[in-house]
């Protein structure tokens, strides 16, 4: 692999700085790292490769010299520093919302669609942790025989919100512990020995913004402009990693047997479905590294072509920082 020069916008937040872990497991041949910001937080350093980096302030003239630039910001950061990035010649990888369901922009999961990252124009968006997770998980199966229909319910793990979500789950929990009463900042309820089965923003079909996008990334990252996804996205009183149950309706019959097969042979995937020696996937088990879980293969029992699948995977690594650090070792590798 060529070396590079690549930048990181959001540097300090949870996603950017597992980016660096990333960038430093995988041996990028990174020449030059820059590590960029708001304001509020430059000046501060992060350690990479044996070095202090000092954080600079994110401005237009930050990307010139790079080759790539990962992006771990919100939305509106993200459009407003891409037209910046776009004329400095940097591939910008961008794990926001912001250019998602642009037609003009690849939407990539390198194990299954890695392709589609060869033909960007500047910028490729970083898809969703849940569909990130759960494309990994039926990949296979759609290669095999494409996917109609799924039914999925993600039970999404707290660390999903932030910093503040994982710290008002520790302070819930203190409290309980106290026999004190439970404040919720983050989240619209406690959080802290519950579930609560509303994730995002309502829209007039009644689902979230949030389940949507099941439908609505799957659609472009395994080619099925017709899929059809009903969602319900839950968050649970996990730390880390998200799971995902889901019913997956194909347009052949695909057997218990086979689909283990596959999803034992997919990149990225590894099965853990031994029912006997209690083994399936877990949260604990996939947190802080890269592989998604998939096990409880079934079948279906309302449908002749179905199957019931239950994976899990680490939403900040493979759901978005380890999975925009794939994208552009995919394109260093050229």
């Amino acid at each position: 692999m060529k070396n590079c020069n690549i930048a990181i916008l959001g540097a300090t937040g949870a996603v950017g700085r597992e980016m660096l872990n990333v960038l430093e497991e995988y041996d990028i041949p990174v020449s030059r790292l820059k590590l960029l910001s708001s304001a509020r937080s430059a000046g501060s350093k992060i350690p990479f490769r044996g070095e202090d980096l000092t954080v600079e302030e994110a401005t237009d003239a930050s990307f010139e010299g790079m080759d790539f630039v990962l992006g771990a910001v919100k939305s509106g950061m993200s459009r407003a520093f891409a037209p910046a990035i776009v004329k400095s010649g940097a591939v910008y990888i961008d794990n926001s919302s912001a250019f998602r369901m642009d037609p003009a922009i690849p939407l990539v999961v390198p194990e299954i669609n890695g392709e589609d990252a060869k033909s960007n124009s500047g910028i490729i968006a970083n898809p969703n942790c849940s569909t990130i997770i759960t494309a990994m998980a039926v990949g296979a199966l759609n290669r095999l025989s494409p996917i109609e229909s799924m039914v999925a319910c993600t039970y999404q793990a707290v660390s999903g919100a932030g910093q503040g979500g994982l710290e008002e789950l520790e302070c819930q929990m203190d409290a309980l512990a106290r026999g004190e009463k439970c404040e919720a900042k983050v989240f619209p309820t406690q959080i802290a020995l519950n579930v609560i089965p509303f994730i995002g923003s309502m829209l007039d079909n009644l689902y979230t913004d949030e389940e949507m996008k099941m439908q609505n990334e799957g659609r472009k990252i395994m080619h099925l402009p017709e899929l059809k996804v009903s969602c319900t996205c839950v968050r649970v009183p996990v730390v880390r990693s998200h799971s995902v149950s889901i019913v997956v309706r194909t347009k052949e019959k695909i057997s218990v047997e086979r689909a283990r097969e596959l999803i034992a042979a997919a990149p990225g995937c590894r099965l853990v479905d031994d029912l006997a020696n209690k083994r399936y996937p877990m949260p604990l088990e996939t947190s802080d590294q890269d592989l998604v879980f998939v096990g409880r293969i079934r079948d279906d029992l309302t449908s002749d072509n179905g199957l019931n699948i239950w994976c899990c995977g680490d939403q900040v690594r493979k759901g978005a920082a380890t999975n925009a650090v794939q994208i552009a070792q995919l394109l260093i590798a050229e």
